[in-house]
């Protein structure tokens, strides 16, 4: 229920931005981008997990296993990116709003976009080969509902040095550079919000950003809290370790693709206005 429910509210928001013309800007463009890619972030892990639910667990061979992890790793890097990104045209719209549609025009966006899957592809190329070269002895039990990096690794009989090496040098920038460019972005628009005079004025400032901000915060604090501030630092026991794991996983996995178009459609009067309008003709 709950994928069919990520499905239809994320391919809700990509029709109403293709189809209605009120949609036709670069936040929704945005918006519309970042529902893709939790259609294949979900798509990647959920229909395999039922699977392994259904079934008590399940087999996956080596090449499925590097190609789930590849698709994983390429989405979550493009929409660690692409909400960068949003950030970014969220500041010029409130802090530079005259030069506005001179700076964000459709050529502009579109090379945004390409340039977030470009980075996110040959990241996840450099993150796949040398996990790909590893040698397994076995036994070659994931403990975990689909190929994360960290316990596929774990499961290596090849010195695993260079791989988690390679992880954290690329891991790292991309995301305290993101992060970094997003909190000097949102300061930069909470000053300028606090110096419009009429509240009316600020209040109107602030919701257009708030939608994004929420989508930030739960995107980043589950990231962060799987692979920056991993649970073992948390407690000591092996098994609550992997278990929180899980739980945190199937949140940026599962959760998150589908409260993203919930809160742009409840917090969105543009998207509820689409949405009426598309009631009324069907």
């Amino acid at each position: 229920m709950v994928y069919e429910a990520t499905m239809c509210g994320n391919l809700m928001i990509i029709s109403l931005v293709l189809n209605s013309k009120n949609l036709h800007t670069p936040m929704y463009f945005f918006i519309s981008q970042l529902s893709i890619s939790d259609i294949l972030v979900t798509t990647d892990i959920v229909p395999n997990m039922l699977h392994i639910l259904l079934h008590n667990g399940g087999t996956i061979t080596f090449i499925s296993c590097m190609t789930q992890f590849f698709f994983f790793c390429a989405a979550e890097v493009f929409e660690c990116l692409l909400l960068t990104v949003m950030s970014y045209d969220r500041y010029v719209a409130i802090c530079n709003p005259l030069h506005y549609t001179s700076i964000m025009t459709n050529t502009f966006c579109v090379k945004l976009f390409a340039m977030c899957w470009l980075v996110g592809i040959v990241v996840t190329i450099i993150f796949t080969v040398p996990p790909s070269m590893l040698y397994f002895c076995g036994p070659n039990i994931i403990n975990h509902f689909f190929c994360d990096p960290i316990p596929f690794v774990e499961l290596s009989c090849s010195d695993t040095f260079i791989v988690h090496l390679d992880f954290y040098i690329l891991a790292v920038p991309i995301l305290i550079i993101p992060v970094t460019i997003i909190v000097v972005s949102y300061t930069y628009i909470v000053i300028s919000v606090l110096r419009i005079p009429s509240s009316t004025g600020r209040q109107k400032a602030f919701s257009t950003c708030s939608s994004h901000l929420i989508v930030v915060s739960i995107f980043y604090w589950t990231i962060f809290s799987v692979y920056v501030v991993p649970p073992h630092v948390l407690t000591l026991s092996k098994g609550q370790t992997l278990t929180i794991s899980k739980i945190l996983s199937l949140l940026y996995t599962v959760f998150t693709p589908l409260v993203n178009p919930i809160i742009y459609s409840l917090r969105n009067k543009d998207i509820k206005k689409a949405i009426q309008l598309w009631s009324h003709y069907h």
